[in-house]
């Protein structure tokens, strides 16, 4: 049978190239995400007003370029009301940052597009993959569009993008990473462990749906800069619960739009994660164990306490830029590893 056959097994020595490919695309997500982090937290992320997929790879290469472009800058709310200061060369500084981000989104897809074509000549890719190839280039091509949504709404009202549009694009990336990491273990050779119950790997998905609602608390959080307000731990104006959470009517809005209940919620949610990982490493120890397979549990239990402390010391430190990015980058890497765990629980020898 050819690699392209529907029903032939798997040759994992000849997938090998594909699967390197699969994770090289979701570490090039993962710069994409600390990049766009970087771009959020300088306020670079409106300082490119329009969307030009094609020719907007092309950066300014004139002064009457530069100027094009800032005099676009100035008439957006961000500049008229908290950027009047700024000159154009103050201006280059947050344009790169935008500019990079967006060039990578384009790198991404040649990263994607050009090696799906050498391997599709090569007869690497088993048809059983071609529906997820496509879902995951679809997905890129949404992560675009969901941007410059992200980007637009900055342009005309606010000042800064929508919390809800930035939360959107954050777990729309976040889905793309873990969607590549699941493709490119499915095509690893079966691996060694227990074979846990169904109950076990609900409560891994659980798991998994924990730390990607808590990434997208993490982007409401950073749409609207509430870590730099309440930056004592473990109280919240000097209490556990804090005067205030629902102050906003209709009481469901204080979850997306009020600062003290968005980064109540962020804490809440860190907490709980680690109490149900506490609750797995426990019930684990018994069965199915830590062998084999089983290895990710401990190694995850310890990301999840190193990102409760990054975390914390991001607020204490009122969103010190590198810690928030450890913090940012930490996290997508912990959802990773779960859903690596739960990928390899499914080739389970």
């Amino acid at each position: 049978m050819t690699a392209l056959s529907a029903t032939a097994p798997l040759d994992y020595d000849r997938l090998r190239p594909v699967r390197i490919w699969l994770y090289v695309l979701a570490a090039f997500v993962l710069v994409m995400v600390l990049v766009g982090g970087a771009t959020r937290l300088t306020e670079s992320g409106l300082s490119i007003t329009s969307w030009k997929p094609i020719s907007g790879i092309i950066p300014p290469l004139s002064d009457a370029d530069w100027q094009a472009e800032f005099e676009a800058y100035q008439r957006i709310p961000q500049y008229q009301l908290f950027a009047g200061w700024m000159g154009v060369d103050e201006f280059k500084l947050i344009f790169w940052w935008e500019w990079l981000h967006r060039f990578l989104g384009r790198m991404l897809g040649f990263a994607f597009a050009i090696p799906f074509v050498v391997f599709v000549a090569q007869r690497r890719i088993p048809k059983s993959l071609f529906g997820p190839l496509v879902v995951l280039f679809l997905l890129g091509g949404f992560q675009g569009f969901l941007g410059w949504w992200m980007v637009s709404s900055g342009l005309s009202e606010l000042t800064s993008v929508s919390q809800y549009r930035l939360a959107a694009h954050l777990t729309a990336a976040c889905l793309l990473m873990l969607a590549l990491v699941w493709v490119g273990r499915s095509l690893e050779p079966p691996v060694k462990g227990v074979r846990p119950g169904r109950g076990w790997v609900a409560a891994i998905w659980v798991l998994l749906a924990m730390v990607v609602i808590q990434i997208a608390a993490g982007a409401l959080v950073a749409g609207l800069d509430a870590g730099l307000s309440h930056n004592t731990w473990p109280l919240m104006d000097g209490r556990l619960i804090p005067n205030g959470l629902f102050v906003m009517d209709p009481a469901w809005i204080n979850h997306f739009e009020n600062v003290m209940t968005v980064q109540f919620n962020h804490r809440n949610i860190a907490y709980a994660t680690v109490v149900f990982v506490g609750i797995l490493v426990w019930a684990g120890h018994k069965s199915p164990g830590f062998n084999g397979v089983h290895g990710w549990l401990p190694r995850i239990a310890i990301i999840v306490l190193l990102q409760v402390v990054l975390g914390i010391a991001t607020l204490l430190s009122v969103v010190n830029i590198p810690l928030a990015l450890g913090h940012q980058a930490l996290a997508f890497m912990l959802a990773a590893m779960v859903a690596a765990y739960l990928s390899d629980m499914k080739r389970l020898s």
